[in-house]
């Protein structure tokens, strides 16, 4: 006698549509479909959770590039600075800091080619 899935199955798509709904026609209505708008859509969550930190280190170094040029320097001549004279700031305290502390940010940068 074979095995037709009968109430596992039903969870299993029930559980499938519930997580698509909102999608787009039949994406959140058919099963197939769904499923397979699912899988993509959980892939590209996973890659995505991944480029979030790589763009948000490109809008830091953005940030922290604009804010030294305005005080005279560039952004890599500020990170060589900075190491130099041993200011461990990353690059997002360093942005936080350029965008809502300006004056902190001069001083920082002044620090940094004063060593």
């Amino acid at each position: 006698m074979r095995v037709k899935g009968g109430s596992v199955r039903r969870r299993r798509h029930k559980k499938i549509i519930r997580q698509t709904k909102g999608y787009y026609g039949t994406r959140h209505k058919l099963f197939r479909r769904a499923n397979e708008a699912w899988m993509n859509a959980m892939t590209y969550a996973y890659r995505d959770r991944r480029n979030k930190k790589r763009d948000m280190r490109r809008l830091w170094i953005q940030r922290i590039n604009a804010a030294a040029r305005l005080n005279g320097t560039t952004y890599s001549r500020l990170i060589h600075d900075l190491k130099a004279s041993d200011i461990v700031l990353d690059r997002k305290m360093l942005a936080e800091l350029a965008v809502n502390e300006p004056e902190a940010f001069t001083k920082i940068v002044e620090t940094a080619q004063g060593a």
